[in-house]
């Protein structure tokens, strides 16, 4: 049987993808502001499930927009993650991103403390003193000591992106970040990834990057 292979140009792919992606969608109820997020991750994942499972906080894009457009930064627990997040675009307002796994002072502090890098990682960037956003792919340690940490008004998230994957308190963790007051995109269940963490990053500064045209 003979493939019939579709002919697009390269710098047409991405809109193709997403042309196809939203006819796909059709049927589906959300508001239609969120419609860039979730396309964007089900453009990442190939996994239509996203279009059920995102959970967005009340006015949270609005938020999310104008702590990025204020030069929030952002703050990741991989380092895939961190790599796959457009910082050329997050510069433009005067962000950049933050992995803390790497360095030797979370090594130590996760040794000491009995815990992993990721929660460790969390200690250290409450210690910074710009406006954060974090962006959650990997770890449900990490957002469960974020979600300890603004407990103890210790930090006060502009976003919380809470996208682990995994079967290991991954779920409980989001249902943490789901009771908060904290601007939150959870994807609820066991889905998630560091390239869905970035590409809900990427999804927002993309709204906001005026030379983007495949939104």
């Amino acid at each position: 049987m003979k493939t019939e292979l579709e002919r697009v140009l390269p710098m047409d792919i991405e809109a193709r993808s997403f042309g196809i992606i939203t006819e796909e969608l059709k049927g589906k109820e959300f508001p239609e502001e969120y419609g860039p997020i979730i396309k964007r991750v089900i453009h990442t994942t190939a996994d239509f499930d996203y279009a059920d499972n995102l959970f967005f906080s009340e006015g949270v894009l609005e938020k999310a927009l104008d702590a990025i457009r204020k030069g929030a930064d952002i703050v990741t627990d991989t380092q895939m993650a961190k790599a796959g997040i457009n910082k050329k675009v997050l510069a433009k307002f005067g962000g950049q991103v933050h992995n803390f796994m790497a360095d030797e002072d979370v090594a130590a502090a996760a040794r000491a403390q009995g815990t992993t890098r990721a929660a460790a990682c969390m200690d250290k960037a409450a210690k910074l003193t710009k406006p954060l956003i974090f962006a959650i792919g990997n770890a449900p340690t990490a957002l469960v000591r974020l979600y300890e940490l603004m407990q103890e008004e210790l930090i006060k998230p502009e976003l919380i992106i809470g996208v682990p994957v995994g079967f290991v308190n991954v779920v409980q963790s989001k249902e943490l970040i789901l009771a908060t007051d904290a601007p939150y995109i959870v994807a609820r269940g066991r889905k998630g990834g560091s390239n869905v963490a970035a590409a809900v990053c990427n999804a927002l500064l993309y709204l906001l990057d005026e030379t983007r045209t495949g939104k």
